[in-house]
């Protein structure tokens, strides 16, 4: 069974500081819950084929994972790829501008993948607990991005 889960927010910030911060991988342990500490594996830039190693918790096991940026369109759109476990992922990213005067934005956030093994009986599971930790994900990086200077 495949999990495809799809959340979105709207963050009262302009869209270039959105992307600019969750668009750097380094940030991603200050606003994702269960991400616990990032690594560059390439020099840090943004770009196709860049590498950054990840630990993280989820449904009380550790995760250690490598994505690859597979897209990016600067201001618009990050996609990252993991082969890596029994759940390999592709994680997106995209923003817009919002409201009428542009200065917010509307992000999503994208987690797809099939799992194999034991991980495919507990895709209903994965979905949902992955649907709440989204949520609670991107709550926190409005909290942080609108939080008074």
């Amino acid at each position: 069974m495949k999990v495809d889960v799809l959340t979105e927010t709207a963050i009262a910030v302009p869209c270039d500081r959105v992307v600019a911060y969750a668009a750097d991988p380094s940030h991603a342990p200050e606003w994702y819950a269960n991400i616990d500490s990032v690594a560059w594996q390439t020099p840090p830039l943004l770009a196709i084929g860049s590498r950054v190693a990840f630990t993280a918790r989820f449904l009380g096991r550790r995760l250690a994972y490598t994505y690859e940026i597979a897209a990016y369109e600067p201001g618009r759109r990050l996609v990252m790829l993991t082969s890596e476990g029994p759940f390999p992922m592709e994680t997106t990213y995209t923003w817009e501008p919002h409201g009428e005067a542009g200065d917010r934005t509307l992000m999503t956030l994208r987690n797809r993948g099939e799992p194999s093994g034991f991980a495919a009986f507990a895709a209903p599971v994965m979905a949902a607990a992955m649907r709440r930790a989204q949520s609670k994900d991107l709550a926190c990086l409005k909290a942080l991005l609108e939080r008074p200077v």
